[in-house]
């Protein structure tokens, strides 16, 4: 009975030792960057002339994780960059800005992809809704203040498309 004692002992000891240099160790997790993956290319004309306004690389939301992940975590975008919301009916739409480290233009576009209202100047990590207030089936995220840079207006169009990439 001396000897399973003993020999229990040291493997409780043994174990704790084991234990106590596992938890030592530094197991910092750093959060996963998310990177700007080009899915394709929009391009924002004038509704009075067709004239193009600018062109924007897009990530493009489909998925139901893409569409509410969207653009939270990330850092930083250029401001030829956005992501493009495609949703598969026209209805009104909310947003809000959850986990969204950076300042957003929202615009909003029909099934025609004319745009039919805006929600300038998202704040970071605020959850306040941002509503559509109207029927809507896309909506395209920018950097804050693009919007009012770039003129747009109600009526404006955009058109867009993806790439074919190879999953």
């Amino acid at each position: 009975m001396k000897l399973y004692t003993k020999f229990f002992t040291v493997v409780v000891l043994c174990s704790s030792v084991l234990v106590f240099n596992a938890c030592k160790e530094d197991k910092t997790v750093e959060p996963t960057k998310v990177d700007f993956k080009k899915e394709g290319e929009l391009t924002i004309f004038k509704g009075t002339t067709d004239t193009i306004v600018k062109v924007f690389n897009i990530e493009i939301a489909k998925s139901d994780y893409e569409i509410q992940t969207g653009l939270m975590y990330r850092d930083s975008m250029k401001d030829d960059q956005g992501m493009l919301f495609v949703f598969p009916e026209v209805r009104e739409r909310s947003f809000y800005m959850k986990n969204t480290r950076i300042a957003l233009d929202l615009i909003f576009f029909d099934h025609n992809k004319r745009i039919v209202s805006f929600q300038e100047n998202a704040k970071p990590m605020d959850e306040t809704s941002l509503p559509s207030n109207t029927p809507a089936q896309f909506v395209l995220e920018l950097n804050a203040g693009m919007a009012q840079k770039l003129l747009l207006d109600v009526g404006d169009k955009m058109d867009y498309f993806e790439y074919l990439l190879e999953k």
